[in-house]
């Protein structure tokens, strides 16, 4: 019963999934991006903020290994 009511579900997606790819034909608002020149903000942003997250997890992992260590 598990195994069909997965492979309705995986199915009900599959094919919403295909369904939202045919709507979207051109990103509109990467080439409006592009055009203007933002787009290079907007990767600046998202490459800083990925970095800071990255940071900020071998920090966490550093501090982990300390505590660990002393126990």
């Amino acid at each position: 019963m598990k195994h069909k009511l997965i492979l309705l579900v995986a199915l009900l997606f599959s094919s919403l999934l295909g369904h939202a790819q045919t709507m979207i034909t051109e990103p509109q608002m990467a080439d409006t991006f592009r055009s203007e020149g933002k787009i290079y903000v907007v990767i600046s942003v998202l490459a800083i903020v990925f970095i800071c997250l990255i940071s900020y997890l071998i920090y966490i992992d550093v501090k982990l290994k300390k505590l660990e260590n002393r126990k």
